[in-house]
């Protein structure tokens, strides 16, 4: 049984942020806390990154805690729900036996000893989406074995930031663990996402601009049929051009995106992509933020899973403080 009644029966939810960067499944989730009055508290972050811990410490006035593998899940304060978008590792470790013990050795056994140690009523995870298909799908699959095995129902499903309201087609899979009966109701896509007009700078830097030579070249090579509109050039040298943006990636090549074929996209623009508010202190150098960006989780993501999560679980307690006050438990 979860260790700590929801919403009504504890007062207000308490949840940790593993693998946070700069926050975005913070962001997410107290957006849909709030939307759904519902009082909540932050009691544990972690990233090792120490330029993410600064853009964090600005955001939130708390510095993460560092190395998670160097955390006993014991000194992790008490939780309801556990947020973690975690690095996509080579799961080497695989064998035949079953639980989370497979995992030993990657990231994601840190999450999975958190879980066993603390027992949250729900969580939600994020990774990259060739993690569905990594070793012929059987690291997803022992990862959702291993969370199963830990006493949660779980689902997966890779989603898509343009179906959630953002400019920018982004992948990636969504893991959603609770504990008990019922099913999770995934949201709906195909919303519709803000127009570009809405996210770029109307005067951007200078210093943003590429060459003159880079932007000759790109349209020497494409002539785009949308306006406004981001170019992407893939590691073929094929260039396409649309009213959305490609995945922003935090290793990519200096100008592999080019707004109108002809600047980068600057550090406001790319949290506007990603759905960060407009409160959002850049307190980083642009390299930083441009890797910042590009490992977080699109907020408006965050927050309707959080939403579809929270209405699973509390129906559950309800349910649960039914049953006990019928004595049928």
């Amino acid at each position: 049984m979860t260790r700590v009644a929801l919403h009504k029966y504890a007062g207000e939810i308490r949840f940790v942020d593993l693998f946070c960067g700069i926050g975005g499944f913070r962001f997410g989730a107290e957006d849909a806390f709030r939307k759904n009055k519902i009082k909540s508290a932050c009691v544990f972050s972690s990233d090792i990154d120490v330029w993410a811990q600064k853009s964090y410490l600005a955001n939130f006035g708390e510095r993460p805690v560092g190395d998670i593998s160097q955390v006993e899940a014991g000194d992790i304060p008490d939780h309801d729900l556990l947020f973690a978008g975690f690095p996509c590792q080579p799961f080497s470790i695989i064998g035949k036996s079953k639980g989370f013990a497979d995992t030993r050795g990657t990231l994601f056994f840190d999450i999975a000893r958190i879980l066993e140690a603390k027992k949250p009523a729900g969580f939600i995870l994020e990774n990259v989406k060739r993690l569905v298909n990594h070793d012929e799908g059987k690291t997803l699959r022992r990862i959702i074995e291993s969370l199963e095995n830990l006493g949660y129902k779980v689902e997966f499903r890779v989603l898509n930031a343009l179906d959630f309201g953002l400019p920018q087609k982004r992948e990636r899979v969504f893991i959603v663990g609770w504990r008990g009966g019922g099913n999770f109701a995934w949201p709906e896509s195909g919303q519709g996402y803000r127009p570009l007009d809405e996210i770029l700078e109307p005067d951007a830097d200078q210093k943003y601009y590429a060459s003159e030579k880079i932007r000759q070249n790109r349209r020497r090579l494409h002539t785009s049929k949308h306006s406004p509109s981001i170019w992407h050039e893939n590691k073929s040298g094929n260039i396409s051009s649309h009213p959305y943006s490609c995945a922003l990636r935090a290793g990519a090549s200096y100008n592999y995106l080019l707004v109108n074929g002809e600047r980068r996209l600057t550090p406001v623009e790319m949290l506007r992509l990603q759905g960060f508010p407009a409160k959002f202190k850049v307190v980083c150098a642009d390299t930083q933020m441009r890797k910042q960006a590009g490992n977080a989780v699109p907020v408006p993501v965050v927050e309707r899973l959080t939403e579809r999560l929270l209405s699973l679980i509390i129906a559950k307690q309800r349910w649960i403080s039914s049953q006990k006050a019928s004595g049928q438990e």
